[in-house]
C-alpha cells in the first residue's frame, strides 16, 4: 500500500474516533438544547412561581382587574369591618409599606384577626379593591407563612415573640 492509499482510506481507528466525536457533538447539542428549554419554561412561568404578593408588589407590578392572584402581609389595626351580611368582611392587608383594602365573603378562619398574619386569594376590581374567594390565617401561634415572614422582615416589620425586630 503507498503512503497516499493510507492516507486515503481511514483506517479502524479514525472510524472509532468519527463515531465518538459524533456522540460527543450529539450529546453537547441535546443538552444545550435542554438547558435552553429549561430556561424558557422558568422564564415563562417565573411570575405563577411566587404564591403570594405584598401589597408593595402588588402596586408595583400593577396587577390588572380580573387576574387571579394572592395577596399577603398583616391584618391592619383598626381596619375589619363587618358588612351588613354577617359573612362579609372588610380589612386593609399592609406590608408596612403599601395597604391594600380586601372584601371577603364567607367564613373567616378561627384565628383570623387583626395584626395577624393572612394570605388571600382572589382578583382587583376595577376601583383597586382586592375581592378575596379565599383567606387564610397562621395555623397556630409560631405559624406565618414563610413569604409573609421574609416580605415582612426586608422592610423591619417582623414581630415574633421568638425573634428581635431587628432581624
Amino acid at each position: 500500500m503507498t503512503a497516499e492509499q493510507a492516507t486515503q482510506a481511514p483506517g479502524p481507528r479514525s472510524r472509532a474516533a468519527s463515531r465518538k466525536r459524533r456522540r460527543m457533538y450529539l450529546v453537547v447539542t441535546s443538552l444545550a438544547v435542554l438547558g435552553l428549554a429549561v430556561a424558557l419554561v422558568l422564564t415563562a412561568l417565573q411570575d405563577s412561581i411566587r404564591m403570594f404578593y405584598d401589597p408593595t408588589e402588588a402596586i408595583e407590578r400593577q396587577i390588572p382587574a380580573g387576574q387571579v392572584f394572592r395577596l399577603g402581609g398583616l391584618v391592619e389595626e383598626g381596619s375589619l369591618e363587618r358588612g351588613t351580611d354577617e359573612l362579609v368582611y372588610k380589612f386593609r392587608v399592609t406590608d408596612g409599606n403599601e395597604t391594600m383594602q380586601v372584601v371577603y365573603r364567607g367564613q373567616v378562619p378561627d384565628l383570623f384577626r387583626e395584626g395577624q398574619g393572612v394570605v388571600a386569594e382572589g382578583h382587583l376590581d376595577a376601583n383597586g379593591i382586592f375581592i378575596a374567594s379565599e383567606v387564610l390565617a397562621k395555623h397556630d401561634e409560631n405559624y406565618m407563612p414563610k413569604e409573609v415572614a421574609e416580605s415582612l422582615k426586608e422592610r423591619g416589620l417582623w414581630q415574633h415573640e421568638n425573634e428581635g425586630a431587628s432581624e
